[in-house]
């Protein structure tokens, strides 16, 4: 399993979202497109969701 870097995360989600307002894509297309952006979005809050975590608990310490 490839090792999740976000930006790279993020800099497709944008790249779905370009691809999905092209009104010419087969239905099937922008499902997938649809749910991989959703995944990788899920995927980007839990590490943004981890990152405020450890940015807390070194604040306590």
């Amino acid at each position: 399993m490839a090792k999740f870097v976000f930006e790279s995360a993020m800099e497709r989600i944008e790249e779905i979202s370009r691809l999905l307002q092209n009104e010419k894509l087969p239905f099937d297309e922008m499902m997938k497109l649809y749910e991989e952006g959703t995944k990788l979005s899920a995927q980007c809050e839990e590490y943004l969701e981890k990152a405020e975590f450890k940015l807390k608990i070194k604040e306590e310490n």
